[in-house]
């Protein structure tokens, strides 16, 4: 069972944008502070931003300014408009909920910031 489905991922310049979609089911998004973590190669997966139902946001400090998480509840879908990108940017992106569920962690979507 598909419980959190992610896309938008690519490969981008520094300086570039990307939106990513993360799409859940409705008994998830309706109860659960959504987030989106990422994983760059050979790092721990870490905390990008969090959003429950239009409110409760935070981000981690490197995204500050750039990203903005977003979500249309309707649709049970989450987003994150990533701004200036960098380098340190490059990482797999997942969505699940905050805290997250070992269960959930789909394959996430792959962003790739080049020089």
């Amino acid at each position: 069972q598909v419980h959190l489905v992610e896309s938008g991922g690519g490969l981008v310049q520094a300086g570039g944008s990307l939106n990513l979609s993360c799409v859940a089911s409705r008994s998830i998004f309706s109860k659960s502070i959504m987030g989106w973590y990422r994983q760059a190669p050979g790092k721990e997966r870490e905390f990008v931003a969090q959003i429950y139902r239009g409110g409760m946001i935070k981000y981690r400090d490197s995204v500050k300014g750039r990203f903005t998480i977003s979500s249309d509840v309707p649709k049970n879908t989450v987003f994150l408009q990533m701004n200036n990108l960098n380098l340190e940017d490059t990482a797999v992106y997942y969505c699940n909920t905050v805290p997250p569920s070992r269960v959930f962690w789909g394959q996430g979507t792959q962003v790739t910031v080049s020089s």
